[in-house]
């Protein structure tokens, strides 16, 4: 089961309480009685996948720990418009005061991981294709993000730079080239790591066949091109897609042959769930 780090969640709650709350709630302080108890129903407004609950949870125990939440959707669970998602219950003005910081990461993430499995979707007649995301992320978030990606059908690519290698164009560039980047980066790593290499040409995909790449990235080529490539790597290497992947173009990628395709709109311009949260009083 995928889960996310409990330390991680609580850091980032209280970063993004503090920043809404500032020195209080002056409205609900002026307007809400103390004692002053009621019930929320998250409704989704829209048809999707949801994510983000254990740092709803988070934001709510934060602020105060005898809030009970109820979910009837657990993440990655598939809603419609109208769906009632969850019941939450405590005092009105700690409610109130997690309300939007809830809401903000409930409405993110399983906007990622909707927009995730509709891509899922679109290529399941392409059993052996991976999506996957990128670094294009919100800073402070990636962890996040990555983890709505997985729960909505999914796969992480690397989480930092020290997490694998990956040979870009500006590295080619300051380097001297795919084999003389490729031999550096053998010499030096150990024998568990893999070496990726982004291309742009056929030349630069024979360069990276010759030097031994583990894992070639068909940047931004056309499908036939990409096609081709495939051909003439023939599995001597693992083949990533990348390069604007939308809903419209996918299935023409996976078609091309290649076993991943990278994502970045995945995390750095998804839409967000529409989801509310109403809150009755006792």
């Amino acid at each position: 089961m995928i889960a996310l780090p409990k330390q991680v969640c609580t850091e980032l709650v209280r970063i993004a309480l503090a920043e809404d709350l500032g020195t209080g709630d002056i409205t609900s302080e002026l307007t809400i009685a103390k004692e002053a108890t009621g019930t929320g129903r998250f409704i989704s407004k829209a048809s999707g996948v949801i994510c983000g609950w254990t740092i709803v949870k988070e934001v709510f125990q934060q602020l105060n720990p005898g809030i009970f939440l109820d979910i009837y959707h657990p993440d990655g669970s598939t809603v419609a418009a109208g769906d009632l998602l969850a019941v939450i219950s405590g005092p009105v003005k700690d409610l109130l005061g997690g309300e939007r910081v809830a809401l903000n990461f409930l409405q993110h993430l399983s906007g990622i991981a909707s927009y995730t499995r509709k891509l899922v979707d679109l290529i399941t007649d392409f059993p052996q294709v991976r999506v996957v995301d990128t670094r294009k992320t919100i800073p402070g978030l990636r962890i996040f993000q990555k983890y709505a990606v997985r729960i909505g059908g999914g796969y992480n690519h690397r989480f930092n730079l020290a997490d694998a290698v990956l040979i870009k164009d500006n590295h080619l560039l300051a380097c001297g080239g795919v084999q003389t980047a490729i031999k550096k980066v053998r010499a030096a790593i150990p024998h568990t790591m893999k070496i990726e290499v982004e291309v742009e040409s056929e030349e630069q995909v024979r360069e990276a066949l010759k030097a031994g790449a583990d894992i070639i990235m068909l940047d931004n080529m056309s499908p036939d091109l990409m096609t081709k490539m495939v051909k003439l790597i023939n599995q001597q290497a693992i083949v990533e897609a990348s390069g604007n992947i939308t809903a419209e173009n996918i299935r023409t990628i996976a078609a091309c042959g290649v076993d991943i395709i990278s994502v970045g709109s995945l995390t750095h311009s998804v839409q967000v769930l529409d989801i509310s949260l109403k809150l009755t009083t006792d």
